[in-house]
């Protein structure tokens, strides 16, 4: 890709000092630590030069979220503060919204009160070298609003850079505003992938995530979509969003069916969503000639892998990661031309002093039976 100019991006909330009388302060879920996280009053973000501000109307908890809150801080800032935001632990989480703009700041012409958006949340500094080639998604000091600082969904108002809420369509309802994130995940890692249409695909995962990527695939015309899942439940939505096949590693041998299923060969493209080592060893070993692994899990902990199974039969691993510009507006396209068809992701809906009793401990205790918790 050509380098691009890029203008500057305003990640930084400014607070004013508290009018007598006049209350500035809002609610805001916040992360102070591992299995710590809190309802606090803090005070309401100033609308700055080229940004917005938002009031969040449903949040995605994503599993990023839980990975923070049962092991973290560890994407989240603690020791230092984050390079762009110069914001540190405790902040406010919610990385997956929609809402409504409540205020532009000086220089916005793109916005007006009243719009519906939702907010594509990549921090990035927009001068170094990954982001002037237009890879904002690989920037050298990237971080994520609702982890990084920001702001976050998970509270009554937020600010961001213009350029970060994008406009919801009239024909997409705000819960399915809150989606557009996870979805951009699946539709960029299936974008940036060697998959054509007609090809034959293994998904690891019956996640949100690997859920997203079914519907991704589907639209963009996968010839034979194979899902590698224990969880009932899982399996069940798998097919719902339109797998061909969904097996149970458990009860049969994924890269021997798989093969069968292929002419003998195996698929084009594999998409790991899940994270596991048994999982990608046998998403490899289930690729035919030529065949390329897409990663697009994030892993706890280092794995290995033996080259040799990549080698012999000139086989592909790449890793994603989230999203590009362009890839909101082309989900949103996709959702209103009906070529995808979200809403059944949602399985719940809490209220934002509900998020760790009824969000993260339903996501935590019940995940199986659950796609996509909301925060409303």
């Amino acid at each position: 890709m050509g380098s691009i100019a890029m203008p500057e991006y305003n990640f930084k909330q400014t607070y004013d000092a508290k009018a007598e009388g006049v209350d500035h302060t809002m609610r805001a879920m916040r992360f102070h630590g591992q299995k710590d996280i809190r309802l606090d009053q803090i005070p309401i973000p100033n609308c700055g030069k080229g940004q917005v501000k938002v009031r969040p109307a449903f949040v995605g908890i994503c599993g990023t979220d839980l990975h923070e809150y049962l092991g973290g801080a560890s994407l989240i800032p603690s020791a230092h503060p984050h390079p762009i935001t110069g914001e540190k632990v405790p902040l406010t989480l919610g990385h997956e919204f929609s809402g409504t703009v409540v205020e532009v700041g000086e220089g916005v012409t793109t916005h007006e009160v009243g719009d519906r958006v939702c907010v594509q949340p990549i921090i990035f500094d927009g001068t170094c070298g990954a982001c002037v080639d237009g890879y904002i998604n690989c920037c050298y000091s990237n971080g994520f609003i609702g982890l990084s600082g920001c702001g976050g969904g998970l509270s009554d108002f937020m600010v961001c850079p213009a350029t970060s809420a994008i406009h919801l369509p009239s024909s997409i309802p705000m819960e399915i505003g809150a989606l557009i994130e996870p979805l951009s995940v699946a539709w960029h890692a299936v974008k940036v992938s060697p998959f054509k249409p007609g090809d034959s695909v293994l998904v690891v995962g019956g996640g949100p995530i690997g859920l997203a990527v079914i519907q991704a695939l589907r639209a963009k015309g996968a010839g034979k979509i194979i899902v590698s899942e224990v969880s009932p439940r899982r399996k069940q939505f798998s097919t719902e969003f339109g797998a061909d096949h969904v097996l149970d590693p458990t009860k049969v041998d994924v890269v021997t069916e798989v093969r069968k299923l292929c002419d003998g060969q195996g698929v084009h493209v594999g998409f790991d969503a899940a994270g596991v080592q048994s999982g990608m060893t046998a998403a490899i070993n289930a690729l035919r000639a030529h065949g390329t692994l897409v990663n697009i899990a994030v892993w706890e902990k280092p794995v290995p892998i033996f080259p040799n199974d990549l080698v012999f039969k000139e086989k592909h691993y790449m890793g994603v990661a989230t999203f590009v510009a362009g890839d909101f507006a082309e989900v949103l396209d996709a959702i209103v031309s009906g070529a995808i068809k979200p809403s059944k992701m949602i399985t719940k809906k809490v209220k934002l002093e509900d998020t760790l009793t009824e969000g993260f401990q339903t996501l935590i205790n019940d995940k199986d039976n659950h796609v996509k918790v909301l925060v409303e």
